[in-house]
């Protein structure tokens, strides 16, 4: 269970209510080209903006797909899927968190989305981060889940399991949504070496950068996660409107990810309330 939820990871400012709410919209699935790439996307529900990012060798489905209709109850939920992964194109060369980051941006820049409230799940956690970082004027909140921004963040076995880690590691759950949008061994092998080589490449953060991130920001772990709490507990503090809180069970089962989910368990959409709990308080927290 543990190397799973390890691969897992690696290859996944105004009051309530002021932020300009997009129309009513029925659900819609699209492509735009950003940045080189096709882009996929999908739109759900109405409401004030809320974009979804899911983790490393995953889709929307396989990080949301437990969840997504939760979220669109109250929200236009825009859901993306990064490049490479699912149904969005990819590029050659390695993958960085900034540039997924830029990606996001220019989509929602292409859709005239207005600042938005920016969630994302294990490496779209660290790209929602970047977002923040490289384009506030595009975000009015963040829920950073199962994230990190130095490499202490995570355990030494993370570490030594991804030096060691292959394509036979990655969970088959991830293998089969990929093969079921795309039918591309190839692609697949491609993302998988892709998601492995960002996170060896990783490299820290300044602390300068989380401290810079001004618009609230929410931060969720596991209490098994492969994030140490030590390293969640910092980055809340040094984020100058910072939250946590730490749920229990392994990475992502929180949220009902198709790697950790408990079948039946209704802590996901308990989830859900708290997440929306902490988009809806007043800006000054």
């Amino acid at each position: 269970m543990l190397q799973n939820i390890f691969l897992a990871m690696a290859i996944g400012l105004a009051m309530p209510g002021s932020a300009m709410s997009l129309p009513t919209t029925d659900s819609v699935s699209n492509y735009a080209t950003v940045n080189g790439i096709n882009m996929y996307y999908e739109i759900h529900g109405s409401g004030t903006p809320l974009v979804l990012i899911h983790g490393g060798g995953s889709t929307i489905r396989t990080t949301f797909g437990n969840v997504l209709h939760d979220f669109a109850q109250h929200h236009q939920v825009i859901a993306v899927e990064l490049q490479g992964h699912g149904h969005t194109s990819g590029r050659p060369g390695p993958t960085t968190f900034e540039q997924d980051a830029d990606d996001v941006a220019a989509l929602l820049e292409k859709l005239h989305i207005p600042p938005a409230d920016i969630l994302g799940f294990s490496n779209g956690g660290s790209t929602a981060l970047q977002i923040a970082i490289r384009h506030p004027q595009l975000v009015r909140r963040i829920v950073a889940i199962s994230t990190f921004y130095k490499r202490a963040g995570l355990p030494p076995a993370f570490w030594d399991m991804m030096q060691k880690a292959n394509f036979n590691s990655m969970p088959q759950q991830l293998k089969d949504a990929y093969l079921a949008i795309r039918h591309d061994s190839a692609g697949l092998l491609a993302m998988h070496h892709q998601d492995r080589n960002r996170v060896l490449a990783f490299k820290d953060w300044p602390d300068s950068a989380i401290r810079a991130i001004q618009a609230p920001t929410l931060l969720i772990i596991s209490e098994k996660d492969v994030v140490l709490p030590e390293h969640a507990i910092a980055m809340s503090r040094m984020l100058p409107k910072g939250r946590l809180a730490i749920l229990p069970g392994f990475h992502g089962a929180f949220l009902g990810e198709v790697v950790t989910t408990k079948p039946g368990s209704k802590v996901p959409q308990l989830s859900v309330a708290m997440i929306d709990e902490f988009l809806n308080e007043p800006i000054s927290i």
